[in-house]
């Protein structure tokens, strides 16, 4: 099986002398602070095989930022997810627990649709 190798985003050849595959790094998005962020919580069943996942969007910062915040929010919460699409995402139906960290931690806008 051949190995993908996903660092360099498909590129084979680039003629620009001064070209380092770090400069293909997503574009800085302005950091908001936790108040001003519009976070909107919500469960979805679609297209999960009938398991209610939620899903927290709207979340303006890096990847790396997003990871961290989704990995502190399952712990919270005490299940699984991911982060993908720019939504995080954690199994099961745990709107309330979300909303409630996420209140705790700044995000005073934070909303359940």
């Amino acid at each position: 099986m051949a190995k993908k190798i996903k660092s360099f985003n498909h590129i084979v050849y680039s003629t620009d002398p001064q070209f380092s595959p770090d400069q293909m790094n997503e574009p800085e998005l302005e950091n908001l602070s936790p108040a001003e962020q519009l976070i909107k919580v919500r469960l979805e069943t679609k297209h999960r095989a009938g398991k209610a996942v939620t899903l927290i969007e709207n979340y303006t910062g890096s990847t790396k930022e997003k990871e961290e915040l989704g990995k502190k929010l399952k712990t919270f919460c005490g299940t699984g997810g991911s982060v993908k699409d720019g939504e995080i995402l954690i199994q099961g139906d745990n709107r309330s627990k979300a909303l409630q960290w996420l209140h705790k931690k700044g995000f005073t806008k934070a909303r359940i649709i």
